[in-house]
């Protein structure tokens, strides 16, 4: 059964809005630009971010896109992770990859595995995580060592180009 504190409207109300003024913090744009954007009025907005009202899925989304944030992301990292992850990767390049990732799995999950998505075991998902995770550092390590190596053959040790 799920831990109904943890559910509690006004605990997932006051986390939003903690993530939602986070957001408009960060994108350095005035409140009063971000409702325009957001097509919410102004006080709605103010009391959005005070947590006096609950932001509707859709308004929550307006507010994360007006701020320049990628807010699929955010709101998923919200729901699975809570407000401190989903405000950590704030206007990152981790919060785009994390939402074309999101967005893109499931798709390559049921086409690598065809039929046999049926037989995915819950239990699997930390270690695949933690595989995927591994993955990635790997694979950002080789691009570097590419692109040192790119570096110093066309630039060379001494500074000078070689082509």
């Amino acid at each position: 059964m799920a831990d109904e504190a943890e559910y509690a409207e006004e605990r997932i109300r006051a986390g939003l809005a903690h993530l939602l003024v986070a957001a408009v913090e960060a994108s350095g744009r005035a409140r009063c630009e971000i409702a325009t954007d957001a097509n919410i009025h102004k006080d709605a907005l103010r009391r959005i971010l005070q947590a006096e009202r609950s932001a509707t899925l859709g308004e929550a989304l307006r507010i994360l896109e007006a701020s320049r944030a990628a807010p699929r992301a955010h709101l998923l990292l919200f729901l699975v992770c809570g407000d401190g992850q989903a405000i950590d990767w704030l206007q990152s390049d981790l919060a785009k990859f994390f939402e074309e990732f999101s967005t893109e799995f499931p798709r390559a999950l049921c086409r690598s595995l065809g039929e046999s998505v049926g037989n995915v075991n819950p239990r699997w998902a930390k270690g695949t995580a933690n595989r995927v995770a591994r993955m990635l550092a790997d694979h950002i390590t080789e691009l570097e060592r590419k692109d040192q190596f790119l570096r110093t053959f066309f630039i060379g040790e001494g500074g000078q180009e070689h082509v």
